[in-house]
């Protein structure tokens, strides 16, 4: 895994028949700018985008993300709210991993590199290149676990 620039960015899409557009170096430059532990939904980006105006079609904003999520770029989360999140995919040792309540949807990051060792080791193992590796554990926090009310 490695942190992307405009300009490998470019290099990577030319190099796979695509083109830099002005539309992915915003959303680029939009995640690169992102505050560490914030994620967001194609529909929170194009209000962002729209709010600094930058006007970006919501459906060039969702393939551009499928895009750059494929190429690694960003992760693609399902943070249990029945859609999709985005992050910039940070090189170790900034990786993280998440944990999620599914009843307030409340996300915490932690770190395992345990798991990212294991992801490592089965990549290079069949050859692969690691483009990202995520744990995501889905649970109850505990101020949810209080609020239930026993039968």
């Amino acid at each position: 895994m490695y942190a992307y620039t405009a300009q490998s960015l470019k290099a990577e899409l030319n190099e796979r028949g695509w083109r830099m557009t002005p539309q992915r170096e915003t959303i680029l430059d939009a995640f690169q700018h992102l505050d560490e532990g914030k994620h967001l939904s194609a529909e929170d980006l194009h209000e962002c985008l729209e709010q600094t105006g930058q006007g970006i079609s919501l459906s060039t904003i969702y393939r551009t993300l499928k895009l750059m999520a494929r190429m690694g770029i960003l992760r693609e989360l399902e943070l249990a709210e029945g859609h999709k999140h985005y992050e910039i995919n940070r090189p170790y040792p900034h990786h993280h991993h998440h944990l999620i309540c599914v009843k307030c949807n409340k996300t915490l990051e932690f770190k395992n590199d345990t798991a990212l060792k294991a992801g490592v080791r089965q990549a290079e193992k069949e050859g692969y290149h690691l483009l990202d590796c995520q744990l995501t554990i889905h649970a109850v926090c505990p101020s949810c676990q209080r609020s239930i009310v026993p039968i």
